[in-house]
């Protein structure tokens, strides 16, 4: 026979593993920023190159004061809109 303290806790463990998946699930849909290094990276280009991205509109970003920042989810586009596949 269980004791109530034990169905208590099981309640908050159930309580909190219901709440513990609710943010991982809001957290995977937070869009990530990158930074020129990181975008440069992601792509493995030069900050030249991303920056003729930038002038030719090929990847949009954000710009605030003197810093670029260009979001995964639009360089994740870039690089499928240019995928081939397999040979």
């Amino acid at each position: 026979m269980e004791s109530r303290a034990f169905q208590e806790l099981i309640s908050k463990i159930d309580e909190l593993r219901v709440q513990f998946s609710k943010r991982l699930e809001s957290a995977s849909t937070v869009e990530k920023w990158l930074s020129v290094k990181e975008a440069c990276l992601a792509l493995k280009v030069s900050t030249r190159t991303l920056q003729a991205y930038r002038d030719n509109d090929i990847l949009p970003y954000s710009k605030i004061g003197s810093k670029v920042y260009f979001k995964s989810s639009d360089i994740n586009k870039l690089l499928e809109k240019h995928y081939t596949g397999s040979l």
